[in-house]
């Protein structure tokens, strides 16, 4: 089948010399991501992986407000609205993240919250405006990505951090990120672009061959959270149809603290 970006709603991409741009735009909603949003993510990764002329690819959000800030919560009530485990096929999106044979830099230019987290996790390589905040929102929300959103997080940011950012739901500063391991480089928000333009064209004079060989090892050290990471989403999708979680879903919708002990069974 043949890909053709110039039809994608949710998504912009751009070839700028040897990178690929994979753009989330939905800026109104902090570029949180639908079902559709997903499949775009995941045929644009498609089109920078066939692409020999694509040496390496920047996952962004547009605007300056995000990077991404997970799922769309008016997109679902329990399951999501697509296809896939959850109703939006993420696996298969954080799958085609690690198996590029390509480095992928997280640009975030703002807040990397919930799933926005888990892809810039996930991403080789993550450079940061000042102004960006990261952290995670699972348990506020009735939501957990366990796999890669909690074990990579771990390998990161080793197990006690990567445990305080799950259970307390903190907000950390782009620098405050740098310094725990999660961001590789903070810069002004002005000089965000150059900085990330200035590791694509130092990415397109490299061996792509050897670029590929050395992903592939880094990836066979911790691949075994994949496993990890199926076994989860089963899970959370059963735990979505739950009134518990459901209860996360509508307390975020109608701006109030959640009860969750009232659906503990």
């Amino acid at each position: 089948m043949m890909i053709d970006p110039t039809t994608f709603e949710d998504v912009i991409y751009e070839k700028r010399g040897r990178a690929a741009w994979i753009i989330i735009n939905r800026p109104q909603l902090y570029n949180a991501f639908r079902a559709q949003t997903i499949e775009e993510l995941i045929m644009g990764f498609k089109l920078a992986a066939d692409d020999k002329g694509v040496s390496s690819v920047v996952l962004t959000g547009a605007g300056d407000k995000a990077f991404c800030t997970g799922g769309d919560q008016s997109a679902h009530e329990g399951q999501y609205d697509g296809r896939g485990i959850v109703g939006l096929p993420i696996d298969e999106l954080q799958s085609i993240i690690r198996d590029i044979p390509k480095p992928v830099i997280a640009r975030i230019n703002g807040f990397a919250i919930g799933g926005g987290n888990v892809f810039a996790t996930l991403c080789d390589l993550s450079i940061a405006a000042d102004t960006a905040k990261l952290g995670q929102v699972g348990p506020k929300v009735g939501s957990v990505d366990a796999g890669w959103g909690t074990a990579m997080l771990a390998r990161h940011v080793g197990d006690k951090k990567a445990r305080e950012i799950w259970y307390l739901n903190l907000q950390y500063t782009a620098q405050e990120a740098m310094e725990m391991g999660l961001v590789n480089k903070v810069v002004p928000a002005a000089e965000l672009d150059a900085a990330v333009d200035e590791w694509t064209t130092t990415l397109g004079e490299r061996s792509p061959t050897a670029l590929a060989l050395a992903k592939r090892s880094f990836n066979a050290d911790s691949d075994n959270i994949r496993g990890i990471s199926m076994l989860s989403l089963n899970a959370v999708k059963l735990f979505y149809d739950t009134e518990e979680s459901k209860e996360g879903v509508r307390a975020f919708t109608e701006k109030r603290k959640p009860d969750f002990h009232k659906y503990v069974k």
